[in-house]
């Protein structure tokens, strides 16, 4: 199939009509790997989102299978969410590479293989990621590699939870400074810090419950009730454990606000 580009470029060149550039641009935005996926290779074109490949379900041989798909389109591949057993299959195939390099965040769960000289384009906006606690920086790390993948320079501060609410006031302080556009807050248990940042700034907010808790409220459902049920305004929510949506989200909100 032809790169968008050189559909383009035949189009200004009257090489083509405008009702053969649509087909060819139609047929560029999936490609199918057999028949066990399909790829929205231009997402990141279309929604300014780009596309990660969700492991967590995938063979570590499918999931390898994906990754080589999407290079053949892309400069880059993301995999969330991983099996341990796909490490040992990439670093075969890639580590020994003069055209890829891997980037392998474990605590996030996240790798990225992309082409040496190939650098994520900036787009200017800032993000702010905080963490009540230690247990939800995995989630909190999820959403700052995609963040970043989308253009955004990201800040963080961790385990500043209301236990000891007194840590939490110096390191916003410095994100505010810094000109943040939006801050992602992750909390388990009880959920309270976001709607307590919310309280604070005249930005954005983006709560990520976290998988954490007892009893009743177990497994992030207290977290996200109160979440929810928050009276800060300006306060928005993903899903529990959403670090993909809340990087995500943050990031589009982001750099539009700085352009």
């Amino acid at each position: 199939m032809d790169d968008i580009r050189e559909i383009l470029d035949r189009l200004l060149k009257k090489e083509c009509s405008v009702e053969e550039a649509v087909k060819l641009l139609k047929a560029n935005a999936i490609e199918e790997v057999g028949e066990l996926a399909k790829l929205d290779i231009f997402r990141k074109v279309r929604t300014g989102i780009v596309e990660v490949i969700y492991a967590e379900n995938k063979t570590p041989e499918v999931t390898l299978e994906i990754i080589y798909s999407f290079l053949k389109k892309n400069k880059f591949a993301i995999v969330s969410r991983y099996k341990d057993e796909l490490i040992p299959l990439i670093s075969k195939k890639f580590k020994n590479s003069d055209l890829y390099t891997i980037d392998i965040n474990e605590l996030a769960n996240i790798l990225i293989i992309k082409e040496k000289i190939y650098r994520f384009e900036r787009k200017g906006g800032i993000i702010g990621i905080i963490t009540a606690g230690s247990s939800d920086i995995p989630v909190a790390e999820e959403a700052k590699v995609i963040a970043e993948s989308m253009g955004c320079e990201v800040i963080t501060s961790y385990d500043l939870g209301i236990a000891g609410i007194h840590r939490l006031f110096s390191p916003l302080s410095e994100m505010i400074k810094r000109g943040i556009h939006v801050i992602i807050v992750c909390a388990g248990m009880e959920g309270t810090l976001p709607g307590v940042v919310a309280a604070l700034v005249d930005i954005p907010v983006i709560g990520v419950p976290i998988s954490s808790g007892y009893g009743l409220g177990e497994k992030g459902i207290g977290a996200l009730t109160t979440m929810l049920q928050s009276c800060s305004p300006g306060l928005l929510v993903v899903n529990i454990d959403n670090g993909f949506g809340a990087g995500a989200s943050a990031a589009l909100i982001a750099n539009k606000m700085h352009n």
